[in-house]
């Protein structure tokens, strides 16, 4: 089956026949979810399998960002509120630390697989500066890449015991950024030492993790005029290069402000610099279309990598009574208070 090295989201709870029918269609590679698209468990569950249903792949991804703290996209009153990444700093021992961070990503895998979300947008490996911009702040784990890379694999070892994968987030780090890159292009003016020895070795720590997200941000000491999703140089350099990392990078979103040019381009630049798959979340139909009509199949390494991480899902999760671990969790963050 042709499979386009696409991510799209959708407008609601239910896919409209329009989305049935393009979703058949253009045969994206996954689905990614957002709070528009959530009601209760049961809405859920027929939504994910109801997108594995249209495009015929049973093994089809669904993503979420499912972080804790300001940014999750299941809550109450269907399920509990997650801490944010920063609450975990005030845990003390490390290795209790380390003990909360992989147990409150194994709650959060065993409620996404209940829902068929098989991947979560988590862990955040950017290592925030004083003085940036609070789109990063309290979503990571510490300001120094060591706390950042031992609670981040600590994370991606929760949920890949819960049989979802991790998403290594974001590529080669946007904790320096000046600007939310939602909303304006930042730009990072920092020495390529400085970026090697804090902002990537988070990352090239974690390099052996199956997916990873890019930042739109652009990095003067690498490439000048490029944000990392659309940079060669990056990929070539630094993302493959310094980091050492091969598995599957996917974008950020291509909707947001930071990247320019219609949407078509976006999408051949993305791929144009490494990029394997592109991301596009906000399920507008007209920026959908233009984005898959610039699509290539998945296919060469970018096909062996999906395959390679999809092959990660453990089909029986780790043995896990929830009532228990949510009891223990509790306990964990309450000795941190």
């Amino acid at each position: 089956m042709a499979v386009h090295a696409l991510i799209f989201g959708c407008g609601s709870t239910m896919l409209s026949a329009t989305e049935r029918a393009f979703f058949k269609d253009v045969q994206p590679w996954g689905l990614i979810l957002f709070k528009r698209n959530v009601a209760d468990r049961a809405q859920l569950l027929r939504l994910t399998q109801d997108f594995r249903d249209i495009v015929g792949r049973e093994d089809a991804p669904v993503l979420i960002d499912q972080e804790g703290g300001r940014v999750q996209r299941l809550g109450p009153p269907h399920w509990p509120a997650h801490p944010s990444a920063s609450s975990f700093a005030r845990i003390g021992d490390p290795l209790l630390r380390r003990a909360a961070v992989r147990l409150g990503a194994r709650l959060i895998a065993h409620d996404l697989r209940a829902l068929g979300i098989t991947v979560d947008c988590l862990p955040v490996l950017d290592v925030p500066v004083a003085g940036a911009n609070q789109v990063i702040s309290d979503r990571a784990y510490g300001t120094k890449p060591e706390e950042v890379a031992i609670s981040g694999r600590a994370a991606a070892e929760g949920l890949l015991a819960g049989g979802v994968l991790p998403v290594i987030k974001h590529i080669p780090g946007h904790g320096r950024a000046m600007a939310d890159s939602h909303h304006a292009l930042p730009r990072v003016t920092a020495s390529r030492e400085a970026l090697v020895a804090h902002d990537f070795a988070p990352f090239r720590a974690l390099a052996d993790m199956p997916l990873a997200m890019t930042a739109h941000v652009v990095f003067a000491a690498v490439d000048e005029r490029e944000p990392a999703t659309l940079s060669r140089r990056m990929f070539a350099e630094v993302i493959r290069g310094e980091i050492g990392y091969d598995g599957l990078v996917m974008t950020d979103d291509l909707s947001m402000n930071a990247l320019s040019g219609s949407f078509a381009d976006r999408t051949r630049r993305a791929y144009a610099a490494g990029c394997d798959i592109v991301l596009h979340c906000n399920g507008e139909r007209e920026e959908m279309e233009a984005v898959a009509s610039a699509a290539r199949l998945l296919s060469g390494k970018a096909r062996k990598r999906a395959e390679i991480a999809l092959a990660r899902i453990r089909h029986e999760p780790e043995p896990f009574d929830s009532v228990d671990g949510r009891s223990r969790f509790e306990d964990l963050l309450a000795g941190s208070r």
